[in-house]
């Protein structure tokens, strides 16, 4: 083990292990690698605050220096509230959030699993109809007086079953995708046994029932779209008369700024399905 690799294990045991990305990179432990080889500094993280940056100085050898106001500031721990009333069952919280505390499925209402959250913030910017607060749970206590090494602990061990069940799913999902070529080629390989087709045959005629899809089908499968574009817009309407209150009273969505580039295609992700909805960029700005 390289002395880089090492410093960087002892620097990531002093991080919160929120995994929230606001120091700028992808996790507490790629932030880790990035102090051990000098490309970021050791004040980068608001999770840990003043106290954070006072045990990665001690490490390091380093003064003593104030957080860098650039990548947020030091909070009372928060935790993500789903507004079930609102939520669309979209997914994309689930497919944000780095430890798993957000449980659903498609079409249905999610809840977070409240001792989980690490108050990231990465499951608020995706959510299309803004139905996730961020609610702050530990009173005027911030930084690791807010947190806990049991926590910190207990996170990263979620956030790496996280990691490991995604790479699973790639894994499997690459298998499928090879074995659905190989039996597509199999498929398209010509055999032996078959004697080259004749040309010159003519082909049989094809009656027009033959080539019309049963009426009934297709009324019955626009009526079902209709619906469902009717509750998504009901969901998206009543998402929208939350949001203008809630800037009359100048609150709004958090952590929409300073983003990593995987929580931005989280962002854009979003802003496609809106497009697929019909509903344009302005028509759900408060």
């Amino acid at each position: 083990m390289s002395e880089v690799t090492a410093l960087a294990q002892r620097i990531d045991a002093l991080l919160p292990q929120t995994q929230c990305t606001k120091c700028g990179y992808d996790g507490c432990r790629p932030y880790a690698d990035a102090i051990a080889s000098g490309q970021a500094n050791y004040n980068q993280c608001p999770p840990g605050g003043a106290e954070g940056v006072a045990r990665l100085a001690k490490l390091l050898g380093r003064p003593v220096i104030a957080l860098n106001p650039e990548n947020g500031v030091e909070r009372a721990r928060p935790r993500a509230v789903i507004d079930e009333s609102l939520c669309i069952g979209c997914t994309l919280c689930l497919q944000a959030c780095p430890v798993d505390a957000i449980i659903g499925a498609a079409k249905l209402m999610h809840t977070v699993i409240e001792d989980r959250c690490t108050g990231c913030d990465l499951c608020v910017p995706p959510c299309p109809v803004d139905c996730i607060d961020m609610v702050p749970v530990t009173g005027e206590r911030t930084g690791w007086d807010a947190w806990s090494s049991t926590q910190a602990d207990e996170a990263r061990t979620h956030f790496e079953a996280h990691q490991a069940r995604l790479a699973k799913e790639k894994a499997e999902r690459e298998a499928r995708l090879a074995a659905r070529a190989a039996r597509v080629a199999e498929n398209n390989a010509p055999k032996a046994s078959e004697a080259p087709s004749d040309t010159t045959s003519t082909p049989s005629p094809v009656s027009s029932a033959d080539t019309q899809t049963p009426q009934p089908a297709v009324d019955d499968a626009a009526a079902a779209a209709a619906r469902k574009q009717a509750i998504i817009q009901a969901a998206l309407e009543r998402a929208r008369q939350k949001k203008a209150a809630l800037a009359a009273e100048g609150l709004g969505p958090k952590n929409t700024e300073n983003v990593s580039a995987s929580v931005q295609a989280q962002i854009d992700e979003a802003e496609a399905r809106r497009k697929r909805l019909g509903i344009a960029p302005d028509d759900d700005k408060a």
